[in-house]
């Protein structure tokens, strides 16, 4: 009946708890204690919260030692780690409820007793980094990217546990490290009918590769040295550079304008000069149209560059992406010459008398200027490709 009782009273006090009762109903104990711990801390007579962080501790605590019984009694070595977290967070919590202890209920007094989780705790470490370190050198006995990955990992989490106790795990961290990474290089390969220098191939790999790496996973524009392998090999393939001819265009038209020149009598039917109402000769301004003819001078060049960006794995050797790129170049200039009154000219026109014909840009010239655009759709392809390179 006094259980029963007890229930009811749980029930009711839970109803008008939302936040609590959220968390309880969800079976996270841990979320329900942080909430009910906030409350008592400013109010320690709060018979709800207390009910609630009772309840929540008692759970979570016999959640978490049940778990780690069963754990032992599996004996499995990869477990330590599992168990190390339970002890843990055994520990936390009772820390955390430890501040607002004791609880003062109308009809009890709650003070939980101390349980010392620290011999535990040590155990469990040790335990756990003996797996880890056991476990990361079997690993990377299989000598595979992902094995040595995951080694690098759990050796991290043994020299944790251990503070460095294995006096060669610093050479296996950073061995596990450097064979975990995938190195691609990007090589640039020159199919054009033209010769074109190293600097230029350089200069359409010197992009930052830095939002193109990731933790396990290096891009190269450079060789480093012959002690460096490579999984990935991306190469630039230059097909096609189109260079047109030198073009220049000539053009004319005509401009006019007209323009007061003088003036002339105003005269009646009869020829005579006609008067205004004060007895002056009427005059009026004599109007004439002058011509100028303005000749346009427009030189243009271009250039078209096409390749291929091939992406291969080394091991197996594979070729996983391909996808072609593009790039042009242009070369303008419009220069004039005028023959006639240069006063007729329209203000842009006669900007355009100011400028003369100018020498066209030699063809390599074009080809660095498209190169510059290339090197943006090199980048594009190679960040929108980053799945195949892991």
């Amino acid at each position: 009946m006094k259980n029963l009782i007890y229930l009811l009273v749980i029930s009711f006090i839970l109803s008008g708890c939302a936040s609590s009762k959220k968390y309880f109903q969800k079976g996270k104990y841990d979320q329900a204690i942080n909430k009910a711990v906030k409350k008592i801390r400013k109010n320690p007579s709060k018979t709800n919260d207390i009910l609630i962080l009772d309840k929540s501790y008692n759970l979570a605590n016999e959640r978490n030692l049940e778990r780690i019984r069963f754990l032992k009694l599996e004996a499995n070595p990869d477990t330590w780690d599992e168990i190390l977290s339970l002890y843990s967070a055994l520990k936390t919590r009772q820390r955390k409820v430890r501040t607002v202890l004791p609880l003062e209920l109308p009809d009890r007094t709650i003070n939980y007793k101390y349980v010392d989780y620290n011999k535990e705790i040590i155990e469990s470490k040790n335990r756990a980094a003996e797996y880890f370190y056991a476990n990361a050198k079997k690993l990377m006995g299989n000598n595979d990217k992902e094995s040595f990955r995951q080694a690098y990992y759990e050796l991290l989490k043994a020299k944790d546990y251990t503070g460095g106790g294995y006096l060669d795990i610093d050479k296996l961290i950073n061995e596990a490290r450097l064979k975990g990474i995938s190195r691609a290089i990007v090589i640039v390969k020159n199919q054009t009918h033209f010769k074109l220098s190293k600097e230029f191939e350089e200069n359409l790999l010197s992009f930052n590769t830095s939002n193109l790496n990731s933790e396990w996973v290096e891009y190269h524009t450079k060789h480093l040295d012959d002690n460096v392998s490579y999984d990935y090999f991306i190469y630039v393939n230059l097909k096609i550079i189109d260079v047109t001819p030198e073009r220049v265009k000539e053009t004319e038209h005509t401009e006019t304008k007209k323009i007061e020149d003088g003036w002339e009598y105003v005269l009646d039917e009869k020829g005579n000069v006609k008067k205004d109402s004060l007895g002056n000769d009427i005059k009026v301004p004599k109007i004439k149209t002058i011509k100028c003819i303005l000749i346009k001078n427009l030189q243009q060049k271009s250039v078209h560059v096409e390749g291929l960006v091939e992406i291969l794995s080394n091991q197996p050797r594979k070729t996983l992406k391909k996808e072609n790129i593009a790039a042009d170049g242009f070369f303008e200039h419009i220069s004039a010459k005028a023959n006639g009154d240069l006063n007729a000219l329209s203000p842009e026109s006669k900007k355009l008398i100011k400028k003369s014909p100018v020498p066209f840009p030699h063809d390599l010239d074009m080809i660095y200027q498209a190169g510059e655009t290339l090197k943006i759709a090199i980048k594009d392809v190679l960040r929108r490709n980053r799945r195949f390179v892991k």
